[in-house]
């Protein structure tokens, strides 16, 4: 059976729709079955051989076609060879056998398309998401327009339960929004109005709490969305076409097979036209050297195996595409499933990416409450990351809020802020900005810094009256899913597991100890990630590397196997890697290494089958010992039997 795309037999879709290969390889069989009744209970002859012509026609049309189209491009596959067993068996008046023949190979060709068809239709189901019209506000009306129409910067309505019909930022209303289409996400996520948007802000750029995907459905309330992309370049439209083309990318076992078939073919040509020949050797008619040499023909065809690869890759894709994850072409596939060791970038991947108050140590009988208050007021006035989120976390952790009694704020370049609070000077930062400006910082504390340090921490000192009053520690904490996903794939044979992270090696190691990492390289900048890709490459032959696809693009791009997250949202991150994890959860990188390990273990299963049947077949037609309708029947059985082993694949789960 052939190769190509199912979307290539245009001819499929012939009289009776698409189904019309399976009506002809039905009817077919319908007029084969009953020249076999009319030739063992009938006594009209003529009858039977009209009946197996009739199944020759249905059987061998599309067939025929398919031949035709090959030879115009001078290839001679399977379909050639099964059409020669045929005229073959008419010619030496085995016309029943020949029909059977051409019965159950078209009928096994039907089935192909039609499985093929499926994991297609699976993947084209994601095209189908988009909506196809969008409620444009105009001057305080809602005209519907056709979402091809749109434009960057046009503003839509969503109403609920509805889809949003294009990549966008929430601009007025809240609304939970089922991302499954995109992500693979099963909750419904909480998106919320930005508060203000720059004219120039990027779609990447935008926290996903604020932005929506076309294809998505709406929850219970009306939104209006700023459109950011147009159709073409939607999150989802990209989508469907890198899974389209993933599928053209063959895999190592595809391309070898591929060679395997051209060597073949020739092959049991050239042994099939010297067996006519047997009779001027061995005591037989030429008739019957013919008859052998078609069964060996039948019998050598590779049809499962021309199929075997291919069904699995697909379905293995198509099932990753379910539960959003892009694997991009046969290749990624496989190398995945031979992987032991996964590198990770940490800010983002592993960790949460945004720093957490974690340690709030007031000294010297200073009260909690007046020393959060003070932290509160100044850090407030900052707008610089650690600052915002040292306000953000004392606000939720401990319900305070801001007296506006600090004044004054300037920070100091690499040491940390100062300002006026209630009449006096308020100093946070490092111990240089402290000796700078006189205040004693005592060994008893250098310690207490030391141990928060050594444990990954950033440490900022707090002094007022010209005296330490207390310390502030922030952190960035490792995702909430982050040591079960390790610890899963540990189950399923991923041996090391390495961070590697521009941060400092006490933090690194600190979430490797929290997580349970084999290993952490701290103090990387983007080209020593790639170094150290290269080393673990030459000590473990093939690694994955995990990160958000934006710096870490080079490393992706040294490793056997690059994995971008998160990347709905990021063109980058689509671009580089070989698969892409659409939504920002770390949890389904072991259903990707499963799905891919199961992915190769089917492959090589079908492999088995394939060429184990092909093994089995040909002595025993060479000897004469089976005839053309069981060669047939255990030829046809075994792609089928492939076909079906392949489709489980669409049904995987963890």
């Amino acid at each position: 059976m052939n190769q190509n795309k199912p979307n290539e037999h245009s001819h499929n879709h012939g009289i009776l729709g698409e189904k019309t290969e399976l009506y002809f390889a039905i009817l077919s069989g319908v007029f084969f079955f009953t020249g076999l009744f009319i030739e063992h209970f009938s006594t009209v002859q003529e009858w039977s051989l009209g009946c197996f012509i009739a199944a020759y026609f249905f059987g061998g049309y599309f067939t025929t076609l398919e031949a035709i189209n090959k030879i115009k491009k001078g290839e001679f596959e399977i379909d050639f060879l099964m059409l020669a067993a045929a005229i073959g068996a008419a010619y030496i008046g085995s016309w029943g056998e020949g029909a059977l023949l051409l019965f159950l190979f078209s009928l096994g060709h039907a089935l192909e398309h039609y499985a093929m068809n499926k994991a297609k239709k699976s993947i084209e189901a994601l095209g189908n998401l988009s909506p196809k019209i969008a409620l444009l506000k105009k001057e305080n009306e809602l005209v519907e327009i056709p979402i091809e129409s749109l434009q960057i910067g046009d503003v839509i309505v969503i109403k609920p339960n509805t889809k949003v019909s294009a990549d966008g930022v929430v601009i007025k209303g809240k609304s939970s929004i089922n991302q499954a289409s995109v992500t693979g996400e099963s909750i419904p996520v909480d998106k919320y109005a930005i508060s203000s948007l720059q004219t120039h802000t990027e779609f990447n750029d935008i926290e996903s709490k604020h932005k929506v995907f076309t294809g998505t459905i709406n929850g219970d309330n009306v939104i209006e969305v700023k459109v950011l992309k147009l159709s073409e370049d939607s999150t989802i439209a990209r989508l469907v076409k890198m899974v389209s083309d993933a599928e053209t990318q063959k895999s190592p076992t595809q391309l070898l097979t591929k060679k395997f078939e051209k060597w073949f073919v020739p092959i049991v040509i050239l042994l099939v036209v010297v067996l006519c020949f047997a009779y001027l050797v061995i005591d037989e008619t030429f008739n019957q050297s013919l008859y052998r040499a078609i069964c060996v023909l039948v019998a050598a065809s590779p049809c499962a195996l021309a199929i075997s690869t291919p069904s699995a890759v697909l379905s293995g894709i198509a099932r990753a595409a379910k539960s959003g994850v892009l694997i991009k072409g046969g290749r990624a596939l496989e190398d995945m499933g031979t992987l032991t060791t996964i590198a990770f970038d940490k800010t983002g991947t592993l960790t949460e990416g945004k720093p957490k108050l974690t340690n709030v140590i007031p000294l010297s009988g200073f009260d909690k409450t007046n020393f959060l208050s003070l932290v509160l007021d100044v850090e407030s006035l900052s707008n610089h990351p650690l600052a915002r989120a040292i306000s953000k976390d004392i606000r939720e952790q401990y319900q305070i809020e801001t007296n506006n009694q600090a004044s004054d704020m300037s920070e100091i370049q690499g040491k940390g802020i100062k300002a006026q609070y209630q009449g006096d000077e308020v100093f946070i930062g490092n111990p240089r900005l402290m000796t700078d400006n006189g205040i004693d910082v005592s060994t008893e504390i250098e310690q207490q810094m030391r141990d928060l340090l050594q444990d990954g921490e950033t440490v900022m000192l707090v002094a007022y009256h010209k005296e330490l009053i207390g310390l502030i520690s922030v952190m960035d904490m490792p995702r909430p899913f982050a040591k079960d996903t390790l610890q899963r794939l540990k189950a399923i044979g991923i041996k090391n597991m390495i961070m590697l992270t521009g941060d400092h090696q006490n933090v690194g190691n600190s979430i490797a100890r929290q997580i349970g990492l084999t290993e952490a390289k701290g103090n990387l900048l983007p080209e020593d990630k790639v170094k150290a890709i290269q080393k673990l490459k030459q000590r473990d032959s093939k690694i994955a590397m995990v990160g958000d696809g934006v710096n870490d693009a080079p490393a992706m791009a040294n490793s056997t196997v690059g994995i971008a997250m998160g990347a709905a949202g990021s063109d980058v991150a689509l671009e580089t890697a070989d698969v892409a994890l659409m939504s920002d959860k770390i949890e389904s990188l072991p259903f990707v290494i499963g799905l891919s390990r199961k992915s190769r273990s089917i492959i090589k299963q079908n492999l088995w089958i394939s060429l184990g049947v092909v093994a089995f077949l040909v002595p025993i037609t060479m000897m004469g010992w089976a005839n053309i309708g069981s060669a047939v029947a255990i030829h046809e059985g075994s792609t089928l039997l492939v076909v079906i082993n392949a489709l489980r694949l669409l049904r995987y789960k963890i």
